[in-house]
């Protein structure tokens, strides 16, 4: 219904904010991370409306990535918007994909009420998902094949899934040893670039 909302901010609570936009207040329930992340009197959130028969919530983000990685997580069978936000709330949204594709589910169960078995499900049901996406086809076809093998096209692509641009994840893949596993690429590209 709605794809962002852009107002002053008028009240930051734990969970929520407040989007004044033409005299009507948006009470939008949101991550920590874009808490944080609000730090301008004006803001624009992009927004999922959460419709259920006794609920109409609104939840928003500072990012099209940070909504991409909610909308998945709501996808995970026993997720629900709470959950997902808690998560959102604890890592970035690249921080959740390489979680994901490593399989770290300590990081996931950080997140209050997100126990270890929600964790693993996050995961199995996640992980070929964000490897198999095809967010951005235009810019993975027009990757250079004599600049990476195969893995390392994997992992140029698996990147910008994640939300990296072509450039950050081909120089990231780059500078990590092609002959590794994709997996590994991945993970060592992620540390190179979260620095």
């Amino acid at each position: 219904m709605y794809y962002y909302i852009k107002g002053e901010v008028v009240l930051k609570e734990s969970g929520f904010v407040v989007v004044d936009n033409s005299g009507v207040g948006y009470k939008i329930y949101t991550s920590g991370y874009t808490l944080a992340n609000l730090t301008e009197k004006t803001a624009t959130l992009f927004t999922y409306l959460h419709v259920r028969e006794d609920v109409f919530d609104l939840y928003g983000f500072s990012t099209q990535e940070e909504l991409s990685m909610f909308i998945h997580l709501l996808s995970v069978s026993g997720v629900g918007p709470k959950a997902a936000l808690s998560i959102l709330s604890v890592v970035s949204p690249g921080g959740l994909a390489a979680a994901i594709i490593t399989n770290d589910a300590k990081t996931l169960t950080k997140a209050s009420g997100v126990g270890a078995k929600m964790a693993q499900r996050v995961i199995l049901e996640l992980k070929d998902k964000l490897k198999n996406s095809q967010i951005i086809p235009e810019e993975l076809s027009s990757f250079d094949a004599d600049s990476a093998e195969s893995s390392g096209k994997e992992a140029v692509s698996a990147l910008m899934v994640l939300g990296y641009s072509q450039n950050d994840a081909k120089r990231a893949v780059a500078s990590v040893d092609q002959s590794l596993s994709t997996e590994e690429i991945i993970t060592l590209a992620l540390k190179k670039m979260m620095k």
